[in-house]
């Protein structure tokens, strides 16, 4: 097989060359599709049917781009997450989202262009006066959460904190298997909160955010759950919320992953992503996404090492 080893990794879109039967009129034949597995090697077609090559028949095989991401699967997963950290109040004026969680952080405190067509959906200066009002009477700034393609450029609009949305099919993840060592409760406990505040650093950070509760707890139409590893001294946490997109797929949501300072590089936030996982596919989850800002690159990496990939991008923004 003429392939470089490091350049096949399942979730991927690849193309095999395999050689067909002795007694097949043609000698060799393509199959182009997402990569299931590599042992052995396994694709699944667009139309869904599962392909399986012997070793000994693979001539070649290679990595293509990533399927495009149309416009609508962007909005689709957007509406999920929006419902997985929804804030503690939200409405809709003029298509978008408008969501107030207190101020704790930027995502339950930001307008979402969701809208009801696939095309882009406009801010108009009737929509903007109204937003901005919805948000002045709650004592909160106006910001925009800006997915790509799901609104035209904005002239004169300043942004900051681009976000990478990372998806994968879970039929591609290995599954922890047997008991689990993590628990996973409906709230967050105490222990749960402080490594939460301290984002696994040491305890002495100036000024920690306080975790609001209210927001950590809430989803709308799904359900949530709070991973804790190691008891009584907690060496891992996250947050995993199962909801449905508007197209009717399943997600479970990772986010608030953290691991204390002392015990990283161990593999125990992989261990709490893949529990989280696993329980999100209990409740009817296919796929899992996850929120990482672009400099987080120690995290960025260790997604995709667990096989998630890209699927869209999203920054916040507010007028000039």
């Amino acid at each position: 097989m003429t392939t470089e080893p490091d350049d096949l990794v399942p979730g991927r879109r690849v193309v095999v060359r395999y050689r067909l039967p002795a007694d097949d009129p043609h000698q060799f034949t393509d199959v182009i599709g997402e990569l299931v597995t590599l042992d052995p090697l396994t694709v699944r077609t667009p139309d869904g049917g599962v392909i399986t090559v012997p070793a000994e028949r693979v001539v070649a095989a290679r990595t293509l781009s990533p399927r495009p991401i149309r416009t609508r699967e962007i909005r689709a997963l957007e509406s999920a997450a929006a419902d997985g950290w929804p804030g503690v109040e939200r409405a809709w004026i003029d298509g978008w989202l408008v969501r107030a969680g207190n101020g704790y952080t930027r995502r339950a405190n930001s307008a979402l262009p969701l809208g009801t067509v696939d095309g882009p959906v406009q801010l108009t200066p009737g929509a903007l006066t109204r937003i901005a009002e919805w948000y002045a009477e709650r004592g909160l700034p106006m910001q925009l959460a800006l997915p790509d393609r799901l609104v035209p450029e904005l002239p004169g609009y300043r942004t900051w904190c681009e976000v990478v949305v990372l998806g994968i099919d879970i039929d591609n993840f290995v599954l922890p298997q047997g008991p689990s060592m993590v628990r996973i409760d409906t709230v967050p406990n105490a222990a749960w909160l402080d490594l939460h505040r301290f984002k696994g650093e040491d305890t002495t950070p100036v000024a920690p955010v306080e975790p609001d509760r209210d927001v950590l707890t809430a989803v709308h139409q799904g359900e949530v759950g709070f991973a804790t590893l190691g008891m009584p001294s907690v060496l891992a946490i996250g947050r995993g919320a199962v909801t449905v997109a508007p197209d009717g797929r399943h997600w479970v949501g990772l986010s608030s992953i953290a691991v204390a300072a002392p015990h990283r590089r161990h593999g125990l936030g992989t261990l709490v992503c893949a529990e989280l996982i696993r329980w999100g596919q209990r409740r009817g989850a296919t796929h899992a996404y996850l929120q990482v800002e672009v400099e987080n690159t120690g995290a960025l990496a260790l997604y995709r090492e667990m096989g998630f990939i890209e699927h869209h991008r999203y920054r916040y923004a507010a007028p000039d």
